[in-house]
C-alpha cells in the first residue's frame, strides 16, 4: 500500500523548554497535533472534514520515543506519514528531525478512530474516507 508523508519545519519557542533550555516532553503532542492539522491542509483529511461529515476522529493512542532533546533555537522539521488501513481508523508516524544534521530527535505513532457526533464508535469507514482513500490511492 502505498504511504503519503508530508514534512513541515517548526521553531523551538521559548515557553516550549525548561531551565536546562530541552523541550519538555508535554510538548510533543502538541507538535503531531500541528503536524496533523498541516497533513490535512495539505491533503484534505482533516478535522475540518470530519465535522463536514458528520464525524469525530478522537486519538485513542499516541506512542512517543525520545531519541535525543530537542533544545531552545533549533529549527527541526516534522514528516508526518499516513499508514494505510483497512479498518475504520486513521494511523500516522511521526519523525522530528534536526534540520541541521538529519538526526533523529523522536519518533511516534498514534491512532485515531472515527465516532458520531454522540461519540458513538464507527466500526465502518465513513464514506468520505473510503472515497479520500481511493483519491489518494492508499487502499
Amino acid at each position: 500500500m502505498k504511504k503519503l508523508t508530508v514534512s513541515k519545519e517548526f521553531e523551538i519557542r521559548f515557553s516550549e523548554v525548561d531551565s536546562m533550555k530541552v523541550v519538555w516532553h508535554g510538548s510533543y503532542p502538541l507538535y503531531f497535533e500541528d503536524a496533523r492539522e498541516y497533513f490535512g491542509r495539505k491533503t484534505g483529511l482533516g478535522y475540518a472534514e470530519f465535522i463536514a461529515n458528520g464525524v469525530y476522529a478522537p486519538i485513542v493512542e499516541l506512542n512517543i520515543k525520545y531519541h535525543r532533546p530537542l533544545l531552545y533555537g533549533m529549527k527541526p522539521r516534522i514528516d508526518i506519514t499516513y499508514i494505510p488501513t483497512e479498518s475504520a481508523k486513521i494511523v500516522f508516524e511521526y519523525a522530528i528531525v534536526d534540520t541541521a544534521n538529519g538526526e533523529l530527535m523522536a519518533s511516534a505513532r498514534s491512532m485515531q478512530v472515527f465516532t458520531d457526533t454522540d461519540y458513538q464508535l464507527l466500526l465502518d469507514n465513513p464514506e468520505f474516507y473510503r472515497i479520500w482513500k481511493q483519491e489518494h490511492q492508499v487502499l
